[in-house]
């Protein structure tokens, strides 16, 4: 078994399956998105607009997500190399001590596995992997500049951290909150099809 197989596998595992069902009964054509959200049958179009102007890998990675929306800025003197604008925001404060956390499992994990770069760049099935993920799985974006290269430990660092990050701290923080958020529909209204009272 590779061993970046290994080490994402657990982070994979059920993230994949609860996506696997999201897209057969919540964002498929007359789902449940399509039949809730005012948008209607436009919702997942206007995803794909946004998805199409906004993702991109090299700002998926925690730090660089809270850059970019203002919400912290470099700060090598600070935790984490970061300064947060908004000193009590949990989302930040508590997802920066995960990532910390997971960059030095990670970081651990490819030293022992890639002593050096070489091993990296020589690594034919992990660089098969990262073509694919690049080509197959994002191909509208497969000539983006922004893509990281795996040349170095560091490269690989980052990109497992990031894709770890994504499939863990962050999708539990999108996800798993959505039913205490939105269970009381005043709360969070999708759609009103009536004034309310």
């Amino acid at each position: 078994m590779h061993p970046i197989y290994r080490l994402l596998h657990p982070h994979f595992r059920y993230t994949m399956e609860i996506n696997a069902l999201a897209r057969a009964y919540l964002i498929n054509a007359d789902g449940i998105i399509e039949q809730t959200f005012s948008p209607g049958k436009y919702s997942l179009e206007l995803c794909s607009v946004a998805y199409g102007k906004l993702w991109r890998f090299d700002t998926e990675s925690l730090p660089a997500d809270l850059i970019l929306r203002g919400m912290a800025v470099e700060d090598q003197a600070a935790e984490h190399g970061l300064k947060l604008t908004i000193e009590d925001y949990p989302y930040a404060q508590d997802g920066l001590l995960i990532w910390s956390t997971i960059k030095q499992w990670v970081t651990d994990y490819v030293n022992y596995y890639y002593p050096d770069a070489s091993h990296v760049k020589e690594d034919s099935e992990l660089q098969e992997w990262w073509t694919e993920v690049r080509t197959k799985g994002h191909a509208d974006k497969k000539d983006e500049p922004w893509w990281p290269v795996l040349n170095t430990q560091e490269d690989l660092i980052h990109v497992l951290t990031t894709i770890i990050w994504v499939a863990s701290g962050h999708h539990a923080a999108v996800n798993f909150g959505q039913y205490h958020y939105a269970g009381y529909f005043p709360n969070r209204p999708t759609i009103a099809r009536i004034n309310m009272p």
